[in-house]
């Protein structure tokens, strides 16, 4: 599909005034005159320091969530944190989990079954754990939403802390203390934290309170950064601390099964890719396969032996996960044949694991441009994921064909649902009817580019500081940079076809490229074709050589 090449407006004066006061490479400070950040800002974007916290009390209900805390603590409650099963979530309770227990203080935890119970506070867990003798709850990365559940265990004798990053509701659960920077009322200076994040500040609220050293708080800094850039937040303010901070902290971790399972990635260099290709998944497919306890069990562990057979566990769920994603991503696009005129998918099957559906749609909707819902049936009931598109709220059309459903949540770019196997045509024929009715096909694919480099451009050492934006992640893309008519003099696949390395040529200059998942260009393109590219250039180090390497976002013949 062709896409939309734009380049971004910038105040030229600007970047320039940001490349001489901070003695950075144009590209660089172009993307910090393109965040609209004044000097103040960039020195902490730069170099963010442990005193570049905003202070936890701003938070809504912060004092009263550590009030009962230190309540329960000086009574000896027995406490309970209630996560879940994804990489934030884990992270959140592990957080939560060290920190007590580095004041000699056991806390129970549980993590929701995704297979089983679904995401967030359910009812026959809440009773489970009143069972128990619990008598405080403190939830992590979940709970905005559960008025209901929060009344239940009021009944049950259990008092609940909530604390969240969800979107807010109009009312809220009436809970000791409701810890979200969402709320209307908040006076929070950021209100973009991961659930991590927000289990990250009770910490240190707890930390302050109890006049413990900022190394006490701050040691947990590596778990919170790999929720951060795990849960996709946007990577500024107080995430891009959180984040550039913990990867310093992740070089030298103490958290045994954390570094096990760096090393048993067998990956080098620890940046914001390794967490989000490296780290996140295999956290990820714990809770996808139904093991949840395993992911929080590896970065609770202190026994090098155990952390090794969780590290090894996590492995193979990952590739589990893996082998199942590739056999329903073959079997959708067996069935793309029939929708190719459809403005928007929605397919189904049965033995498809809806603990994986949610990926491979991301997959399609990729592949077509189009939004896409896949369906697991499951007797008489199924399951479904989908996403989005930019400009296609698929929230929205999900509720306007609500009456299909029998549960649905999500935002606009990404949904989960529930239906009766029985209405899956009508809903999908729903579906497709709304679609149409926002002239989906009017919505193309756009790749905003930062700047147009040219074969001055081609500095190793200039590039290589691109690395001063690091970690990027959401809010902070990777620069996009464009290049213009440069000559093929090598094109070739990789991993069977999958993907495609050229090399290009500008003058006596030699560009490697590199297009993952973009094997078919070699059908397209050929030795001697003139060519301008779109992507993401940088450093590609190997057995201590150094190459600039461009990584492929699109291609077209030069004009």
């Amino acid at each position: 599909m062709n896409k939309d090449w734009r380049i971004k407006e910038s105040n030229k004066s600007r970047t320039k005034e940001i490349q001489d006061k901070f003695n950075i490479p144009y590209l660089v400070a172009l993307e910090l005159e393109q965040k609209d950040l004044n000097d103040e800002e960039i020195k902490i974007f730069l170099n963010p320091t442990r005193y570049d916290f905003h202070d936890p009390f701003k938070l809504p209900d912060m004092k009263e969530a550590v009030d009962r805390i230190l309540k329960a603590m000086e009574n000896k409650e027995n406490i309970v944190i209630y996560g879940d099963y994804d990489a934030d979530g884990i992270t959140s309770t592990t957080i939560l989990k060290r920190y007590m227990k580095d004041r000699n203080i056991e806390v129970g935890t549980y993590i929701p079954n995704r297979l089983d119970e679904g995401y967030g506070l359910n009812e026959e867990a809440i009773r489970e754990i009143a069972k128990k003798g619990y008598t405080l709850m403190i939830t992590v990365d979940c709970g905005i939403t559960a008025q209901k559940e929060v009344e239940l265990a009021k009944t049950l004798g259990l008092d609940v802390i909530i604390t969240d990053h969800h979107e807010v509701p109009e009312s809220l659960p009436k809970a000791i203390a409701v810890v979200d920077a969402k709320r209307k009322d908040s006076k929070y200076p950021f209100n973009q934290l991961a659930g991590c994040g927000v289990a990250f500040k009770l910490v240190q609220a707890l930390s302050r309170r109890l006049n413990i050293p900022d190394n006490e708080w701050l040691k947990y800094i590596d778990i919170a950064c790999i929720g951060t850039i795990s849960d996709i937040v946007t990577l500024l303010d107080e995430n891009r601390v959180i984040a550039k901070l913990g990867l310093k902290l992740l070089q030298v971790t103490r958290n045994i099964g954390l570094k096990t399972l760096i090393e048993m990635t067998g990956l080098k260099k620890i940046d914001s890719s390794f967490i989000s290709f490296g780290i996140s998944p295999r956290i990820n497919a714990c809770g996808r396969m139904g093991h949840q306890e395993d992911a929080l069990n590896l970065f609770l562990t202190d026994d090098p032996i155990e952390a090794r057979k969780l590290a090894a566990k996590l492995e193979e769920y990952n590739r589990e996960r893996q082998d199942i994603e590739k056999k329903i991503y073959n079997e959708s696009l067996s069935l793309l044949e029939k929708e190719k005129d459809k403005p928007c998918i929605v397919i189904g099957s049965e033995g498809w694991h809806h603990g994986v559906i949610g990926i491979v749609s991301s997959k399609i909707t990729e592949l077509t441009y189009k939004p896409s819902i896949l369906v697991c049936f499951e007797g008489e009931n199924s399951k479904g994921s989908g996403r989005s598109i930019p400009g296609f709220d698929i929230h929205d059309a999900v509720v306007n064909c609500s009456k299909y459903l029998t549960a649905a949540g999500g935002h606009s770019m990404a949904i989960g649902l529930s239906l009766k196997t029985r209405d899956f045509l009508n809903f999908k024929n729903a579906m497709i009817e709304y679609a149409k009715s926002k002239n989906i096909e009017n919505l193309k694919p756009e790749i905003l580019i930062d700047y147009e480099i040219t074969v001055q451009d081609l500095k190793i050492e200039e590039i290589a500081k691109i690395d001063y934006l690091e970690p990027f992640g959401e809010g902070n893309d990777m620069p996009v940079i464009m290049y213009k008519n440069l000559k093929i003099i090598s094109i070739r696949t990789l991993s069977e076809g999958k993907h495609v390395k050229l090399v290009l040529i500008d003058g006596n200059n030699y560009i490697d490229v590199i297009g993952f998942n973009m094997g078919d260009l070699a059908n397209i393109y050929q030795i001697g074709d003139r060519v301008d590219i779109v992507g993401n250039i940088g450093i590609n180090r190997y057995k201590d050589i150094e190459n600039i390497q461009i990584t492929l976002k699109d291609i077209r013949q030069s004009i």
